[in-house]
């Protein structure tokens, strides 16, 4: 049972608030990248193929080649100590716990960065989140379009680390795709590029891709990145043929969503769109999918093919929108009851 008492924000509980993103290689080496690539490409979310059909090749085959082939790849994106997927996230959970601890001094509230895949592991931070005396949980996917293979995935994770002990209370945010603060955030960091949008510049809001099986079974992320990409473009005032929606990052034989971005990269030389702006906004913060194959992959694609000037926005990042947007989403799910108004001086609800 969890006792709230007024006035607000004081509370008898401590909750671990959880930033997750999907993770990382330990180092920049075919070695730890294999190991890496092995527990991400085994999850059954992000693979959805039969188990005696696909391990086979995963371990026969990719997990032999692909590792040492991404290795200069994860070499060139590798900052002074870690990989920007992890440093980044941290950076991010680092700047809402100061607000946090800031702005609510009364709150117990802990802050962790997790990783669905490599460290730091989910397990291994609800070890640590438990062994810091905290009683409830708000996970935070670092995903904005839910998808089966992402948002899923970090579920699965966190089921899988509570097995073996008492299940807490927690919360789990699935998606926030068309949050105002969101939305907000996304339109600001494109804001800065209006100049070349007025001069005919085609935005492109460039998704990460799944294949179309699971969007045929159901999966909403098609969804929820046309209506992402669809209150962006209205927000800065554009007209339909300003902007457009791909999908990047295939994997494999399967169908996956269309169009494909690099595709794209051919396609709009041709059709009289040589200044091409890119953003993706699939990407919490920037990774080896935005550095390396939007910055590199898709640019010289784009300029082989005709292309004038190509210019990529940043993910989010830590930016202080960024902060501001996972700050809101703290606080309406943590503090929803108080935000509703002011009750009796006692309230007693039973679960999270």
């Amino acid at each position: 049972m969890l006792t709230f008492f007024e006035p607000w924000g004081l509370t008898t509980i401590k909750t671990a608030i959880i930033l997750a993103n999907l993770g990382t290689p330990d180092a920049p080496n075919p070695p730890a990248i294999k190991r890496y690539l092995a527990e991400f490409l085994a999850d059954p979310r992000v693979v959805n193929l039969p188990r005696s059909v696909w391990l086979p090749i995963l371990h026969g085959v990719i997990l032999k080649t692909r590792p040492k082939r991404l290795a200069h790849n994860y070499q060139m994106i590798w900052g002074t100590h870690d990989g920007p997927i992890r440093n980044i996230t941290a950076a991010l959970t680092a700047r809402v716990d100061s607000y946090f601890s800031r702005r609510y001094p009364e709150r117990d509230l802990q802050f962790y960065t997790a990783m669905t895949y490599g460290n730091p592991a989910l397990r291994a931070i609800l070890d640590l989140a438990e062994s810091e005396g905290c009683d409830e949980y708000l996970l935070i996917p670092l995903y904005p379009q839910y998808a089966g293979a992402t948002t899923g995935a970090v579920f699965d994770k966190w089921i899988g680390a509570t097995q073996g002990r008492a299940i807490p209370n927690f919360r789990f945010i699935s998606d926030y795709h068309k949050h105002p603060k969101y939305i907000h955030a996304l339109t600001k960091s494109i804001e800065k590029y209006n100049q070349n949008l007025v001069a005919g510049a085609h935005l492109l809001f460039s998704f990460h891709g799944i294949p179309m099986s699971q969007n045929d079974a159901g999966d909403p992320y098609e969804s929820q990145c046309q209506t992402t990409a669809a209150l962006v473009a209205h927000a800065l005032g554009l007209k339909p043929d300003q902007w457009s929606v791909a999908f990047q990052s295939k994997f494999g034989p399967a169908a996956w969503l269309e169009p494909a971005t690099i595709d794209q990269m051919a396609a709009f030389p041709k059709q009289g769109k040589t200044d091409l702006i890119v953003v993706c906004p699939g990407f919490a913060v920037d990774c080896l999918e935005t550095i390396e194959e939007i910055k590199v992959e898709n640019q010289e694609a784009f300029y082989a093919a005709g292309g004038q000037r190509f210019q990529y926005v940043k993910a989010l990042n830590a930016t202080k929108d960024h902060v501001s947007l996972m700050v809101g989403l703290i606080e309406e799910h943590l503090f929803e009851r108080e935000l509703r108004g002011k009750r009796a001086p006692t309230k007693t609800i039973g679960g999270y």
